[in-house]
């Protein structure tokens, strides 16, 4: 039986993203589906977490209100039928990823994220695993230890500022960790899976000189971090997502870190400008939070400013 009374799919006019609407009687979720260039050779799935999200990151479509945690069934259910629809046996597939960032912080949900992570693990053993993270204060044994239990899971914290009074603009959840925390909680995690973390970053006109990136670099050690830019989104509907200047911003900054010693991956989301293809942006929800009220509670971000960064996909 399914958890989701509703699934909308509207498809990208760039051809490889799909976004699903998931509505429910007391929560909606929208995961994103990509394939490149087909799903047989890359098959990627953002998944959300939670109905809304307490964090209110100032650059997330889905910032302003929070409904609930989901329950591993229900992160689960978006999984199956994203891959049902690729018309591929996923043990064939080259490669499968299963990203917990479409909407919600996942360390927020404990039991939903242990019960998900172990039955996809089941269902798909060889799909990487990625939990996006804003590295919410929490006690982080039980990330740990799941990660060690299940060897395809990794690990990202959406950092986008080198200095944490710059990030707690754009993130004011206030029981989160600082950069160097996340830093240690990152070595730590490394440590305990013998596999490196990420940490990611949008590179703007405001942060992305040869200072954030000498900050960064003091911050975190490049054998022991891999380093993800993101190319900056635009949270509200029917504004351009990205463009040849912020694509180049983000190119310049990577190679800064490339220079410094770090692995680094670029990402630039397909199907934004027409569907909200990156992560976090929510347009469709944005619309269901206003209309139910009774259950769409203001986050911490509410009324606050927007910033346009996504806390992107781990690539």
């Amino acid at each position: 039986m399914s958890n989701f009374h509703e699934v909308k799919v509207i498809q990208s006019s760039e051809g490889n993203v799909s976004k699903y609407v998931f509505t429910g009687e007391t929560g909606v979720a929208e995961s994103v589906l990509y394939r490149y260039p087909d799903y047989a050779t890359r098959t990627v799935i953002c998944c959300s977490t939670m109905s809304g999200c307490p964090v209110g990151c100032r650059f997330c479509g889905a910032g302003d209100y929070f409904v609930r945690g989901f329950r591993g069934e229900e992160i689960v259910e978006q999984v199956d039928r994203c891959i049902i629809d690729t018309g591929v046996d996923p043990a064939v597939m080259k490669r499968l990823q299963i990203m917990f960032m479409s909407m919600g912080e996942p360390l927020l949900n404990k039991s939903g994220m242990i019960s998900a992570l172990q039955a996809l693990y089941g269902k798909y053993p060889r799909a990487a695993l990625l939990i996006s993270t804003i590295g919410p204060d929490i006690d982080y044994d039980w990330v740990e230890g799941i990660s060690r239990e299940i060897p395809t899971i990794g690990l990202q914290f959406s950092v986008h500022r080198s200095t944490d009074e710059e990030r707690d603009e754009l993130i004011p959840f206030k029981k989160k960790l600082s950069i160097s925390l996340i830093a240690r909680r990152g070595e730590s995690w490394h440590a305990t899976t013998g596999r490196k973390p990420f940490f990611n970053y949008c590179a703007g006109d405001d942060n992305s000189s040869d200072a954030d990136a000498e900050r960064l670099l003091n911050h975190f050690n490049p054998s022991v971090w891999n380093a993800t830019v993101s190319v900056i989104c635009e949270r509200n509907e029917g504004m351009p997502a990205r463009n040849d200047h912020q694509v180049e911003l983000a190119a310049n900054f990577a190679s800064k870190l490339v220079e410094r010693g770090f692995d680094v991956r670029v990402f630039d989301p397909a199907g934004q400008d027409d569907i909200g293809g990156g992560c976090g942006q929510l347009w469709f929800v944005q619309q269901w939070m206003r209309d139910h009220p009774e259950m769409a509670r203001p986050s911490v971000g509410h009324g606050l400013p927007s910033i346009h960064t996504p806390r992107a996909v781990l690539v």
